[in-house]
């Protein structure tokens, strides 16, 4: 168990600890000399005998220092809220009481300290102030204690109520990936560096390879300590020291605020939606597009909070709102975060993480928004599952959800209804009624195609993704095809695609003009006129005549070689099996040779060949060919 405190400076947290501890704090000479605490504390120590060791966090009560309280809130199991009973509730009362709300700290009891100072009247009226101020939250009716740390008179009975809570506390989960927020680095003669903080998810283990800090730079680690004892692993919910070690790894690299991560988990992120939460304490309503200080583990960040349902948000209100961060920031789903002003003096509000990968674009849409309903009402990823799916049109990364919700995708259990789709660029998930959607918008797309231009043979992949308009990134595209072609629903004609039914019909004009062309191409043999003197010949325009030939060239009954000189299929495959046949011979064919055999020019031939590299039946060495083994027409011919 970890125990924390909160409260205003100067009402005796330190003094508390070391009642219930038996261990001095403020051990740094800057806090012994100003008699205050400035940064955390840490402490461990038995609460009976027997007992397990329970680690205790003193956090500092001077609002200068709120950014350190924060640092040593995060995963405490159980806050003390400390209130001096000659002060009462105080500035740093209110907003420590705040913050530890924000964070969801379970559990809270109440120490009514300096009670040897007063009169038995002001303790009760102080009781009555803590059990109003404590009224309206989850806290309402936490036990209350009046003590003094210096008689010792109530300190066991709130040592009992710790114990109480020790044995009723529901250990953290241990699944996922391994998550440290370090609160300090520091260096040990004759180990290296040791960096310590509280686990907040899996667990860890000697031998370990860990990522560190926002670079993700992989650290081994040497030794373990959980609960200030050494130990083989530690876990979820345990203060833990770790000795790491890595390849030129320096202390002045490692910061407050870093994490430690399982390798699978790293992956800084920028912007993060969240469900926010504005104190109803605050005087004025939020702004759109607000500079904050983020708080979240260890870190503090700064950034901008784009509200996604409104331009202001009231004191006490709630609403979905997306963090634009200045530095990144490591979150999973469900993590507590708190937002201080842009000079950090004050306590704003604080959110609960939906989603740490936030897209840029369309973040205010009625989909996107029905996906933050569904991840604000989920405690699990299958949960969650169905309402991102629902409202989803470009498929789930399974590798992102692995991270947002640090759960190995071993152990998802995914609906009946729902498809892995292998893509290049890896799976995606898709509900099957949407995936078979997909599918029959490319077929009704490619059916109007083919009305629309009925005299070409069909579009390439490209051009019917421009056409379809669906919001797939091309790799989804390209395997919803593959499907589509793989169960013939689409057929694929070289780079064309089609439907099986379609063929493509000529215009009666395009079908005349094509009979006065055929007859002067087949004419021509392994010389055939140019686009020019074909159109001179048969008294037609002479874009005509090219964007003819460039249609049959689609449909695989001419060939362009070059620019403005087309082959007729029959003519092409006879020079190929001349040429096949000149490499049985010799299979290394030299251009002169095969002008040879062909009768035209060099430079002809020379362009011959580099259209037979183009498609992939020659190889090009230097000025000579060599046939591609591979080459279907070559393998077919025994070459």
């Amino acid at each position: 168990m970890i125990v924390g405190t909160a409260g205003h400076i100067d009402h005796g947290k330190t003094a508390l600890l070391e009642a219930l501890t038996g261990q001095a704090g403020d051990q740094r000479q800057e806090e012994r000399a100003r008699g205050m605490t400035i940064d955390l504390g840490y402490r461990y120590a038995s609460l009976e005998a027997g007992a397990p060791l329970t680690g205790f966090i003193d956090v500092p009560g001077h609002e200068r220092f709120i950014h350190n309280m924060l640092a040593g809130a995060q995963g405490i199991d159980v806050v003390v809220l400390v209130v001096a009973a000659d002060d009462g509730v105080m500035p740093q009362t209110r907003e420590h009481l705040a913050i530890v709300q924000l964070l969801g700290i379970p559990q809270a009891v109440v120490a009514i300290s300096k009670c040897d100072r007063v009169e038995p009247r002001r303790v009760h009226e102080v009781q009555a102030q803590v059990s109003h101020l404590l009224a309206a939250g989850p806290y309402a009716g936490a036990a209350q204690f009046p003590l003094s740390s210096i008689t010792g008179d109530g300190v066991d009975a709130l040592r009992q109520s710790l114990l109480e809570a020790q044995r009723q506390i529901v250990a953290r989960s241990r699944r996922g990936g391994f998550r440290l927020a370090i609160d300090r680095a520091f260096a040990v003669a004759g180990a290296g560096i040791v960096v310590t903080g509280t686990a907040l998810d899996g667990q860890v283990q000697l031998g370990d390879t860990l990522l560190l800090g926002k670079a993700g730079k992989p650290v081994r680690v040497r030794g373990l300590h959980a609960q200030n004892q050494a130990v083989a692993e530690a876990w979820a919910g345990q203060r833990v020291a770790l000795n790491i070690s890595a390849e030129r790894l320096e202390l002045v690299q490692i910061h407050r605020g870093d994490w430690l991560l399982a390798e699978w988990l790293h992956g800084p992120t920028q912007r993060v939606d969240i469900e926010l939460q504005l104190l109803a304490s605050e005087t004025r309503s939020f702004t759109h597009f607000s500079p904050v200080h983020v708080h979240l583990g260890t870190q503090d960040v700064t950034a901008r909070v784009a509200l996604l349902e409104g331009e202001h948000l009231r004191a006490g209100g709630r609403m979905f709102a997306q963090l634009q961060l200045n530095a990144p920031l490591q979150a999973v789903h469900g993590d507590r975060l708190v937002l201080r002003d842009h000079s950090a003096q004050r306590t704003l509000g604080g959110g609960r993480v939906l989603d740490p990968y936030a897209p840029a674009r369309q973040r205010r849409s009625e989909a996107r928004l029905a996906q933050l309903q569904g991840l604000a009402r989920a405690d699990s990823l299958e949960q969650a599952l169905s309402a991102l799916l629902a409202n989803d049109e470009t498929g789930l990364d399974p590798q992102r959800l692995e991270r947002q919700f640090n759960r190995l995708r071993s152990s998802w259990q995914l609906p009946v209804d729902v498809q892995v789709i292998a893509t290049r660029q890896g799976p995606l998930l898709f509900t099957t009624v949407r995936w078979q959607a997909l599918k029959q918008t490319v077929l009704q797309v490619l059916a109007h195609f083919h009305e629309q231009e009925p005299d070409q043979l069909g579009p390439d992949r490209d051009r019917l993704r421009r056409f379809a308009a669906l919001a797939l990134e091309r790799p989804a595209f390209v395997s919803l095809l593959d499907e589509l072609i793989g169960n013939g629903a689409i057929v694929g004609s070289g780079p064309w695609l089609h439907l099986p039914e379609h063929q493509v019909r000529l215009s009666d004009a395009d079908a005349a003009l094509w009979l006065q062309l055929q007859p002067l191409l087949e004419l021509g043999r392994f010389d055939p006129p140019w686009v020019r003197d074909l159109a001179t010949t048969v008294a037609q325009e002479e874009a005509d005549v090219r964007l003819l030939l460039r249609k049959l060239a689609r449909l695989g009954q001419v060939h362009q070689v070059v620019r403005d000189l087309f082959y007729p299929e029959r003519t092409i495959r006879q020079m190929a099996a001349m040429l096949l046949q000149q490499a049985s011979d010799d299979p290394v064919v030299q251009v002169a040779a095969f002008r040879d055999v062909l009768g035209i020019g060099r430079k002809r031939s020379i362009q011959v060949l580099e259209y037979f590299d183009r498609i992939g039946l020659t190889r090009r060495l230097g000025d000579r060919r060599q046939i591609r083994a591979d080459n279907a027409l070559a393998q077919s011919s025994g070459h």
